[in-house]
């Protein structure tokens, strides 16, 4: 199909005249004469045939109702079924312009019915002002539909923006905790994997759409973010914390929720409640003995229980200043036997089949 330089499609021009005499054709051809294209049909079916092999090109149809074949209301029930009425405007040209025919008509997404004997100048007239309507009406659509698309756009472009500056923030953390900021890239992809095999291992508990997924993992990029409110000497201590020391570092879940609530922006962003919970509550523990809030059990979102495991699954098999880098076995060990607190029992099989996948445990996996 042509396209103007605007861009919108060239406006339909061919007018189908569909009458089983030969008379009434010509009448309305000779009034239709000049236009691009004429096309004519002596009943329901030649003009369905024509119709769906130029869709686009049909500006009007004009339609008798009693012709052999397909008559015209059946034609029009046709045309209606697929929707074409609304883009192809259809005039009933007829004799019998009973009660009940024009009713049936209207229902059917007829614009216009026009009784027998015509008259060619008013028929022109009141044909191409419709005709005029639906071309007016579609250049609106398309500049609407251009508009529309043109947003999405920049909203895409400003979300991938928005990303790209939170994960360069959290990178930034982590890259003064003496991390290389790879843990937070990490932990995006765990968390995926986590919700991803969830959904797989029980999908009547867990239902998570993939752009729910994505959300959720690119929320779980700002799970550390209060780390940028602890002081040095504690962030990097390369031993055990004291008991003060430790107290200080559970406020960056706390800290963390107070730099997001400082985005008033980013309050109405769905990525925002995510966050905002995965941020307070990735410390929570399955039996109530995590922080700030000592949430028990699923008092505690699945998405930050999710990076909760994750969190300690990579601080395990990485090098931290305080502890060198366990096996994914041994890591997987010690999460399973509750050496680093308690989870959710879904999430430990789920890390069980995850670490396998990667085929990092044999296929019995550990005791």
């Amino acid at each position: 199909m042509n396209m103007r330089e605007d861009g919108f499609d060239e406006e339909k021009s061919a007018v189908l005249i569909v009458d089983d005499n030969e008379i009434n054709r010509m009448i309305l051809c000779e009034t239709f004469k000049g236009r691009d294209e004429i096309l004519e049909a002596e009943n329901g079916e030649e003009a369905l045939a024509l119709i769906r092999r130029n869709p686009g090109s049909i500006s009007a149809v004009l339609l008798d109702i009693v012709m052999p074949k397909m008559d015209g209301l059946a034609l029009l029930e046709i045309l209606n079924r697929e929707g074409l009425t609304e883009t192809i405007p259809v005039f009933l040209i007829t004799a019998d312009t009973s009660e009940q025919n024009m009713q049936r008509g209207y229902q059917l997404g007829a614009m216009d019915i026009i009784e027998k004997p015509i008259v060619p100048y008013f028929v022109k007239k009141r044909v191409e002002s419709v005709v005029e309507l639906f071309r007016a009406r579609k250049r609106l659509s398309n500049t609407v539909d251009l508009q529309h698309q043109q947003l999405l756009a920049q909203e895409l472009e400003i979300y991938e923006l928005n990303n790209a500056i939170i994960e360069t923030l959290s990178t930034a953390i982590e890259f003064r905790s003496g991390e290389s900021g790879a843990h937070v890239k990490r932990i995006k992809e765990l968390t995926g994997l986590f919700l991803r095999e969830l959904c797989r291992m029980n999908p009547e508990k867990y239902q998570f759409e993939e752009e729910e997924i994505e959300m959720i993992s690119a929320a779980a990029i700002m799970h550390d973010v209060g780390k940028i409110a602890i002081p040095d000497q504690i962030l990097n201590k390369p031993g055990k914390l004291t008991k003060e020391e430790f107290e200080v570092m559970k406020q960056h879940t706390l800290k963390g929720c107070e730099i997001l609530q400082q985005i008033p922006k980013y309050h109405a962003n769905p990525l925002y409640r995510y966050a905002y919970d995965i941020c307070r509550h990735h410390h929570e523990r399955w039996d109530g003995r995590g922080y700030p809030d000592g949430l028990k059990g699923e008092e505690t979102a699945v998405w930050s229980q999710v990076v909760a495991i994750a969190d300690v699954f990579d601080a395990l098999t990485n090098k931290r200043v305080y502890k060198p880098a366990f096996s994914v076995e041994k890591a997987f060990s010690m999460i399973e036997n509750g050496e680093c607190g308690a989870f959710n029992p879904d999430l430990t099989a789920c890390l069980k089949e995850i670490v396998r996948d990667m085929g990092e445990l044999p296929s019995g996996g550990t005791s």
